[in-house]
């Protein structure tokens, strides 16, 4: 660590005196993210999951011709071959047409529940860590008493009374999963509004609001895109685990949890019915995972570009 600090502070240095193109911040990350092959191998595998999720429907009406719903019961516990590519379930439904809409599912409910539990999470933590005082105090007590209940048998009970699409899913896992971002939100924020250019905003007149979020939000991207990168992973996760508990998305519409769920029945019949779901939920979690981390080895300033 003092090495990187010293080779840093060097390059500065080097850069200031004019012997090199100075960078910004922003340039010194993406060339580390640019020779980060891991993260970059990563973002190539889960760019095209998610694309093939996006054209799920021009894929499987156009190419395959069929839909994740249609059936035929003779045709049922295929293999894996040239008619069905990843074979048929127990309904004689086509596979790989159904993964790419389960996939599509769940990216779309992890996606848009993490955006909204990190908006909720990062204006609540700006507020507290920013006022402080009895607005800490409350939503401290507030969010460590909401901590307190053990969030599944919460999202059980929400899920048992809701009867959850896939869009009450988002708002669900939403308004439950902000508590963690807020905490770290709040930190950052202490820090930061201690620093001489806020004393200097403030002591110019800048109101409280223009301080929060042209001031101290800049501030906090690199902590917002790894905290959604990790959301997003641990959210398919949660959302798999209430399908495969019959609290998520409802039949017939797909989701990678439930397809788990259905085939696990048929583990010795179909195998792969098992396999290819949990192998493509296994693959963008640890996806999402290794780009969460480059990014933030990318953001680190501490670190040699």
């Amino acid at each position: 660590m003092a090495a990187n600090v010293r080779g840093n502070v060097a390059q500065i240095q080097a850069e200031e005196a004019g012997q090199i193109k100075v960078r910004t911040h922003m340039q010194r990350a993406l060339m580390r993210l640019r020779r980060d092959r891991l993260t970059l191998v990563a973002l190539a595998v889960l760019g095209t999951i998610t694309l093939l999720a996006i054209l799920a429907e021009p894929i499987t009406l156009y190419m395959l011709n069929t839909t994740y719903a249609t059936e035929d019961l003779t045709n049922n516990f295929t293999l894996p071959g040239n008619e069905h590519l990843l074979g048929t379930d127990e309904k004689g439904r086509d596979v790989f047409s159904r993964l790419l809409y389960g996939t599509q599912v769940s990216l779309r409910i992890a996606f848009f529940a993490a955006i909204l539990s990190l908006g909720i999470g990062v204006t609540l933590g700006m507020i507290t860590g920013y006022y402080g005082g009895i607005v800490d105090d409350f939503l401290t007590w507030f969010i460590t008493t909401l901590n307190s209940i053990p969030s599944l048998f919460l999202l059980l009970i929400i899920a048992s009374i809701l009867k959850p699409d896939s869009t009450t899913l988002i708002f669900v896992l939403g308004f439950l999963g902000w508590t963690g971002t807020m905490r770290l939100v709040r930190g950052e924020s202490l820090s930061l509004k201690e620093r001489e250019f806020i004393i200097a905003a403030r002591a110019m007149g800048a109101s409280s609001l223009r301080i929060m979020f042209q001031h101290i939000l800049p501030n906090l991207i690199s902590l917002v895109v790894v905290t959604l990168a990790i959301d997003v992973g641990g959210l398919i996760l949660t959302e798999a685990a209430l399908s495969f508990l019959n609290f998520g998305i409802a039949p017939p519409e797909p989701s990678l949890g439930n397809m788990l769920t259905r085939s696990s029945d048929y583990y010795r019949t179909a195998p792969h019915l098992v396999v290819i779901p949990g192998l493509v939920i296994t693959i963008i979690v640890l996806c999402l995972f290794v780009i969460g981390d480059g990014v933030r080895d990318a953001l680190d300033p501490t670190i040699n570009p």
